[in-house]
């Protein structure tokens, strides 16, 4: 486990690096699009530091945002806080993460932040309701192994650098055929920077699917394991699958981008059972309850 944290961290560190160099070089051309001579690759590369600044800072008030999640309170989630009190104290992790809720019927959860200090476990009322309490500590568990295992920082990166990537290059397409040019400028380097914008704007949808296959669905199957070591009850997890499985809600904010950060797919809710697929975010139901259940 600690070799893949460490593979993790690593695996951050070339994707925002790589997040760097992409925005860097779309800022660039955007810049050029302005006529800001000189001066483009400047802009390019601050704008390219204050989006990724942004991205690790404050990346996880982004997605809470967007998936209108409100913190949760040991009044009324009193359940919730007991449960993550006691599976902080097996898992060994020195901090307890933020709890949050979603008020959506589908049963579903997520785990974001930087780091395990600043770290955020969010569950969806619908998961609340429908679980019962060893179900659902196999959940939490399992969102406090992304945690542990330092899953959520690539996780919560990946989602707003690729949304930042995908807005600039449509910004960039949107200039280059409806913003003011210089009609005595050089036509061809226009046309150039046209098919430039053009062919980004076609592969960002792509470049979303690769960075979020990068984390791989590994990740899911090593915090259903981990999960298991915090609660030595591979049961409780096996059953809350099954349940999520069969669950036909819908969620509400639910979209392609954040997909990959929930436990179960929330995009893909209503679909039977699939085998995994090469462009799937997550493992197939089937195939993680047959891991649990060589795990007994």
């Amino acid at each position: 486990m600690y070799e893949d944290i460490k593979k993790n961290k690593i695996k951050t560190g070339f994707i925002i690096s790589l997040f760097i160099i992409v925005i860097t070089l779309v800022s660039y051309y955007i810049c050029n699009a302005f006529d800001l001579g000189s001066y483009s690759i400047l802009f390019a590369v601050l704008i390219s530091i204050l989006l990724t600044w942004t991205s690790y800072f404050y990346s996880d008030k982004i997605i809470l945002s967007l998936n209108r999640a409100r913190p949760a309170t040991h009044e009324q989630d009193q359940k919730l806080s007991n449960i993550l009190d006691a599976l902080v104290i097996s898992s060994g992790l020195e901090y307890k993460p933020k709890l949050y809720v979603m008020d959506d019927p589908q049963l579903n959860a997520f785990a974001t932040g930087k780091n395990p200090k600043n770290s955020v476990i969010c569950v969806t009322t619908g998961l609340l309701d429908n679980l019962d309490y060893y179900e659902l500590e196999g959940v939490i568990a399992h969102e406090l192994a992304h945690v542990k295992n330092y899953d959520i920082l690539l996780s919560a990166i990946v989602t707003v650098m690729v949304g930042l990537l995908v807005m600039l290059s449509d910004v960039f397409t949107r200039t280059m055929f409806y913003g003011k040019r210089d009609r005595d400028s050089d036509s061809k380097g226009n046309s150039l920077l046209m098919i430039i914008g053009l062919v980004l704007l076609i592969l960002s949808p792509i470049f979303a699917n690769l960075m979020k296959l990068a984390l791989s669905r590994r990740r899911e199957f090593l915090a259903d394991s981990t999960a298991i070591q915090f609660t030595r009850n591979p049961d409780g997890l096996i059953s809350a699958l099954k349940k999520l499985d069969s669950d036909s809600h819908i969620l509400k904010t639910a979209n392609k981008a954040t997909s990959h950060m929930y436990i179960v797919n929330p995009v893909k809710a209503t679909q039977k059972r699939q085998k995994t697929s090469i462009m799937s975010t997550h493992p197939s139901i089937d195939d993680r309850i047959e891991a649990l259940e060589n795990l007994k």
